[in-house]
């Protein structure tokens, strides 16, 4: 088995995804097949779009399958017929059956944004920014088919930026996973890389973002809203509402202003965009988004709108007021 042309399974749906297919593609690999998720309706037109590990595979000429079933047996029966040595996943978005995790003599692995065992789930780069996480990471593990408690095979880990959010970090951590890949699969084919079992003892989730965890909540601590900003952005993005309108919270940064006397909520400064948090904290807000228009700095949304000292943000429970 040749250390250099391994033949290889990719499964990956997401941008993250996409370097570790081209890193494997150039590293000399075969690509027997690339495996995606199904192209699925985006934006107010509902079109129908391409996942970006797709959009790689046709750049690349590999070929693609896009099941909607990864527990198919027809996918099974052709992943027999490929007879791949290894499996390669990256944010691929569906548990893989143990019947095709077994397949590969290599081993299915998997990687991972973050150091396992925390953060196993869907989204770990998004729950590692909302939690303050100062340091994160890349884990390659041996796949069983529950979510992220595979063996640790690899890992490599990244000091986070206190400016870095979802569209920032991933990047960084996608092209660590990318190499980090090409290292576990040339440790395997050698025999020099042995399986650890994860502590479970350890372990923390990362669910999957729901709609709501966009939401501004002005009685958390400054550093947890500007943390919750960090976390959705660019996607699902941050939202709170002012006189009944959405307005979209880009970036914000922590304030040194303390006062428990003011409402969390509260505009104490329009001039400096600074707003009132829990806890007596405050944020100050950087960028901003207001509905229908595009995003523009928050000092400007402000006069735009003369918004006065004492005027405060809706609450969440507010947010369905009639907009007008």
């Amino acid at each position: 088995m040749s250390l250099s042309k391994l033949k290889v399974v990719f499964f990956g749906t997401a941008e993250f995804a996409v370097p570790s297919l081209e890193r494997l593609h150039g590293a000399g690999h075969e690509i027997l097949m690339v495996v995606s998720q199904p192209d699925k309706p985006q934006g107010r037109g509902r079109h129908l779009t391409s996942p970006p590990v797709k959009l790689a595979a046709d750049r690349l000429g590999l070929p693609i399958l896009q099941p909607r079933r990864v527990r198919s047996e027809s996918l099974l029966e052709k992943m027999r017929s490929l007879a791949p040595d290894a499996l390669a996943l990256a944010a691929f978005g569906q548990i893989v059956p143990q019947a095709l995790l077994d397949l590969p003599p290599l081993g299915p692995i998997n990687v991972h944004g973050s150091l396992l065992p925390k953060y196993r789930g869907a989204a770990p780069i998004q729950r590692c920014l909302m939690a303050g996480e100062l340091v994160t990471g890349v884990t390659t593990m041996w796949m069983d088919a529950t979510l992220d408690t595979g063996d640790i095979l690899l890992s490599s880990s990244l000091e986070i930026s206190p400016d870095d959010n979802v569209g920032t970090l991933t990047p960084k951590l996608a092209e660590i996973g990318a190499d980090l890949l090409i290292e576990t699969l040339q440790g395997l084919a050698e025999g020099t890389i042995s399986r650890q079992p994860q502590d479970s003892s350890l372990a923390t989730h990362a669910p999957a973002l729901l709609p709501e965890d966009g939401t501004i909540r002005w009685e958390e601590s400054a550093s947890a809203i500007c943390n919750r900003i960090r976390g959705v952005t660019p996607k699902p993005g941050a939202t709170a509402y002012f006189r009944g309108k959405r307005v979209k919270i880009i970036d914000a940064h922590l304030d040194a202003l303390v006062s428990s006397e003011l409402a969390p909520g509260e505009i104490i400064n329009p001039k400096l965009a600074i707003v009132a948090a829990g806890g007596g904290s405050s944020v100050r807000l950087v960028t901003v988004q207001p509905e229908g228009k595009r995003a523009m700095l928050a000092g400007e949304w402000i006069r735009g709108n003369r918004i006065m000292p004492g005027e405060r943000f809706d609450s969440p429970d507010q947010s369905q007021v009639p907009q007008g």
